[in-house]
């Protein structure tokens, strides 16, 4: 591998195999992710791990005694060879060529998955002994490869603030583009849609960051974050027409259906793609499970307003048909967001007729102050805690 390439170490397959397997509602996937988690984890010489993930999930991943075997003996004469290379490079070589066997000991025990504060320590170690910018980058982000595979949301925050940091003093094209699809990976993990959306499309035609997901997850990570966050013209511009999406939309039949249907105001096939979403997608998906019954709602949302703000009022007989659905359960679910503002509209029961009531634009203009004045307080917060 080019040293410029960052080692896809650790896998970040595995802690979404392992969710899987822990899914009862996925049990029709049991059995291949299985078989994935352990080709995985033989290819990788995970010993360490497994022992410790076997411990912890008997029923659902039993141990192979002679596999473990196996394993820990590959780790324990490897971590020999390094070990050996490293006392020998202390008497002999200089300080680069003991930094690049530092360096290559803590990736190892990254590749194992070795018990996390040792990682933690290794790979500072080896920082602290690395000299050039690119390379102390890349083993910050491996830094933060390792909080994603643990579910550290403190660690990848303060991993992803040390990398902007090192990458503003010396960093280059790549390792920044990189460093985006990083941190759009953490936003969408805590539901802010929009802010991942602007940096996934940013990525999109610069996509490097195969070490953290493979391309189509990030291309279905851009799309679910577009089309939750994107107005209708922004959605065709920055998604529907993005080359490098149009590519793999028949890879993603659901999400095809999804955003073209809503973008084409066939609102019936929209709400079917959308019923499919959560157990084809949202469900499976480690980052995008606990934001599942958001999304769904939020797209209902969208796709309500998005037709009802081209009448004036509509019957519920006709707003029941555009989406493929009964009077009553449109009037109920429609009733859900009406109390909440979330939708603009009254709903007169006896004369079954949806009358849209937009907000003036005295109050659209409040809120958007409003909006802004959050967001500039949000900013001066952030730069009080950076300078003090």
């Amino acid at each position: 591998m080019a040293e410029d390439t960052p080692l896809p170490v650790p896998n970040l397959k595995v802690p979404q195999y392992i969710y899987i397997l822990n899914q009862p509602s996925l049990a029709s996937r049991h059995k291949d992710t299985l078989a994935s988690l352990l080709d995985a984890i033989k290819e990788d010489e995970m010993g360490p791990f497994y022992e410790m993930i076997t411990g912890l999930h008997p029923a659902k991943i039993p141990q192979d005694a002679a596999l473990l075997k196996s394993l820990q003996e590959k780790n324990a004469a490897r971590l020999a060879e390094l070990d050996t290379k490293l006392a020998e490079a202390q008497k002999t070589e200089g300080e680069t060529e003991v930094a690049d066997l530092i360096k290559e000991r803590a990736y190892y025990l990254t590749r194992i998955g070795e018990d996390k504060d040792k990682v933690v320590r290794a790979l500072e170690e080896a920082l602290e002994k690395t000299s050039g910018a690119g390379s102390k980058i890349d083993l910050v982000l491996t830094l933060v490869r390792i909080a994603f595979f643990y579910g550290d949301f403190g660690m990848i925050e303060k991993e992803l603030k040390r990398s902007d940091e090192l990458i503003q003093k010396g960093g280059d094209w790549d390792r920044l583009n990189r460093l985006k699809v990083y941190r759009a990976l953490h936003l969408i993990s805590i539901r802010q849609f929009s802010k991942a959306a602007e940096l996934f499309i940013d990525a999109l035609s610069t996509f490097t960051a195969t070490e953290l997901l493979d391309y189509k997850q990030f291309v279905e990570f851009t799309i679910i974050s577009g089309v939750v966050s994107l107005n209708r013209v922004d959605l065709k511009k920055k998604i529907l027409a993005a080359p490098e999406i149009i590519q793999l939309l028949p890879e993603l039949p659901v999400l095809s259906n999804l955003i073209t249907n809503l973008y084409d105001c066939h609102y019936d096939q929209f709400f079917l793609a959308l019923a499919a979403l959560p157990d084809s997608t949202l469900l499976p998906s480690l980052p995008l499970s606990p934001h599942s019954a958001y999304i769904v709602r939020e797209l209902r949302i969208k796709a309500y307003n998005q037709l009802l703000a081209s009448y004036a009022s509509l019957s519920l007989d006709a707003l029941a048909q555009a989406f493929g659905v009964s009077k009553g359960w449109v009037e109920t679910d429609l009733a859900r967001f009406t109390s909440t503002a979330r939708i603009h509209c009254t709903i007169d029961s006896v004369n079954g007729i949806v009358s849209t009531t937009r907000p003036s634009v005295l109050t659209s203009q409040f809120e958007q102050v409003i909006k802004v004045g959050d967001g500039v307080l949000d900013g001066v917060g952030r730069l009080g805690r950076g300078l003090y």
